[in-house]
């Protein structure tokens, strides 16, 4: 009895279980890469259908007003290269490499931006999304040159 006590208490020890838990971490993020990766797939044939769609099916010189949505879908996929990039850094070094996050969200911006509509969206909006990129682009200006002086 005395023994299982002890086996009890070596298992639930607290560097066993963080050992525990980063197993755990390593296999939700392989799940997850494998999801993104076929994510990326489904959004490279929408992408693909839509552009194909498009240039047969609408008439010459309407293609214009379409564009918007193709560079839309463009940013979808270079956003979800982003994030599965985030997910593949954080299984080789096991921390986020918070650089790549900010950059993903700015590309998820830009890509709001990209595909607004004017007519529809208010000032306010406007002013947030301007605030949404000066906000990241400081955060990533500042990580930058925070790194680049670690690294001299």
């Amino acid at each position: 009895m005395k023994r299982l006590f002890k086996q009890i208490k070596a298992w639930t020890s607290d560097d066993n279980f963080m050992h525990v838990i980063e197993n755990i971490e390593v296999i939700v993020s392989k799940i997850l890469s494998i999801l993104m990766v076929i994510v990326i797939f489904v959004a490279i044939a929408d992408l693909s259908i839509f552009l194909v769609k498009e240039l047969f099916d609408a008439p010459y010189g309407k293609f214009n007003t379409v564009l918007f949505k193709v560079f839309g879908l463009f940013l979808n996929v270079l956003i979800a290269l982003e994030i599965l990039e985030n997910i593949t850094a954080y299984l080789k070094k096991h921390v986020f490499q918070v650089e790549l996050v900010i950059v993903t969200s700015l590309i998820a911006v830009a890509r709001k931006i990209i595909i607004l509509d004017l007519e529809k969206v208010t000032g306010i909006d406007i002013i947030g999304l301007g605030i949404a990129i000066l906000a990241l682009s400081i955060s990533y200006l500042i990580i930058r040159s925070s790194r680049s002086n670690n690294q001299n």
